[in-house]
């Protein structure tokens, strides 16, 4: 090994001990898939994404539903990403990436999620986070750590369980959503659309609840067939959500920057 490479990899030790939580050595996060480079997953910053295990809710156009279940299991998907074989890819991406995703499933179903955000940090990355915001208070704790976060509104707040097929998921997504207007955090909205899990009524009723809450940037993701497990969702649109010029417009009278990405 080269003096050079040995030294740095002795301070990479150094800081990610110093930046495991008051506890110790936690046991990561669980890892269900790793994309090794992305350009739109965190605006403006070429970045890693980390798609951790979990997520309480079982919104029907989900096109990850591998990552639903809080640890894969390997007879039936390829096995989990161990965190230090993660914490070595992403040595290895320094130079090259600007930062790193927490992604899933919902991330902050995760116990270990601190830490593991600590120790990416300490290696030199900006951190994005996805949220749907089921868990406030992680969220919470984990919002001083992070650069940017994508936060998914699924529905209005009255129509959220229609969509996670959770009742009273939309008290924790409101209360997430007021925490991260809070914190100062640089963050998006992003909704996706369906014809029948968020027609435009209900788009109609959340841009008056994001207008209420001063939301400035609001993405609009036309729901994809790929990769969805629930047949009756995909023979609602089996091409896809296309998402009409029309109804840009009247949503951006609510909020002015909303997009479709």
């Amino acid at each position: 090994m080269r003096p050079l490479t040995a030294a740095r990899d002795a301070a990479d030790r150094v800081a990610i001990a110093a930046a495991r939580d008051d506890r110790g050595a936690h046991a990561g996060v669980h890892v269900g898939g790793v994309a090794p480079f992305s350009t739109s997953d965190f605006p403006g910053r070429l970045a890693a994404v980390l798609f951790l295990q979990g997520c309480p809710w079982r919104c029907g156009y989900c096109h990850n539903p591998h990552l639903v279940p809080a640890r894969r299991d390997p007879a039936v998907n390829s096995r989990e990403h161990a965190w230090p074989e993660v914490l070595a890819f992403l040595r290895s991406r320094r130079g090259l990436l600007d930062a790193v995703v927490f992604s899933g499933g919902e991330p902050t179903a995760q116990p270990g999620l601190a830490g593991a955000i600590r120790e990416v940090r300490a290696l030199g990355f900006g951190i994005g986070l996805h949220t749907g915001g089921a868990y406030p208070r992680r969220l919470a704790s984990v919002l001083p750590l992070v650069d940017w976060v994508g936060f998914d509104a699924k529905a209005p707040m009255a129509r959220y369980g229609d969509v996670t097929g959770v009742e009273g998921s939309g008290a924790a997504a409101r209360e997430s959503l007021d925490l991260l207007r809070a914190s100062g955090v640089e963050f998006e909205v992003r909704t996706t659309v369906h014809p029948a899990l968020t027609p435009p009524g209900a788009l109609l009723e959340l841009a008056d609840e994001l207008a209420s809450r001063d939301v400035r940037a609001w993405v609009l993701q036309p729901f994809r067939p790929a990769g969805c497990a629930d047949p009756a969702v995909v023979a609602a649109a089996p091409r896809g959500a296309p998402i009409h010029r029309a109804l840009v417009a009247t949503l951006a009278a609510f909020v002015p920057g909303v997009t479709v990405r």
